[in-house]
């Protein structure tokens, strides 16, 4: 799915989506995170290929579900379905997080509700994979590079499918 409907254009970047999404695993693993963790990263977007576009705003939580549907893991399918809300947790506990963003991602943002506040940012900082979530979101704002040569999504397969027979 990657290699087929990842070609078009990453909202307002310029990079493929698929380009994006396997910089953002080689990010992951670059840093050491565990293979689940490597696996959100490179399908922390799979919400963007699965439906119309009047479910792009919540391409994310469409994502989770469709992986965990899939058999993946829930740390996976939580990583990938937090994607949006851990950069609204970081601009809140991180102001300067908030001078990192693309202006894309800027502009997002103000569509994704803010910086947390509240009660939601107690619940979501209190959550076990709190840091994996902020990790993947840095993994994700770092994935926006123009030529760079990373593996291919097939480097990615024996990973995905040890996991998914766990």
């Amino acid at each position: 799915m990657l290699n087929t409907k990842g070609q078009g254009d990453y909202i307002g970047e310029s990079i493929s989506q698929l380009a994006h999404s396997l910089q953002a695993a080689h990010l992951a693993k670059t840093h050491d995170a565990d293979d689940e963790t490597v696996l959100s990263a490179l399908l922390h977007d799979i919400g963007q290929f699965l439906g119309a576009e009047e479910v792009k705003s919540i391409a994310h939580e469409i994502g989770e579900e469709y992986l965990l549907g899939l058999g993946f893991s829930h740390k996976v399918g939580a990583l990938v379905g937090s994607h949006v809300a851990a950069k609204r947790y970081l601009c809140a506990v991180d102001p300067a997080y908030h001078d990192t963003l693309s202006e894309a991602s800027k502009q997002s943002l103000i569509f994704q509700g803010g910086p947390m506040q509240g009660e939601e940012l107690q619940q979501w900082a209190a959550s076990p994979w709190c840091e994996d979530m902020c990790e993947l979101r840095k993994w994700d704002d770092g994935a926006k590079h123009p030529g760079l040569v990373v593996p291919e999504a097939e480097s990615y397969k024996r990973m995905m499918l040890q996991h998914l027979s766990r």
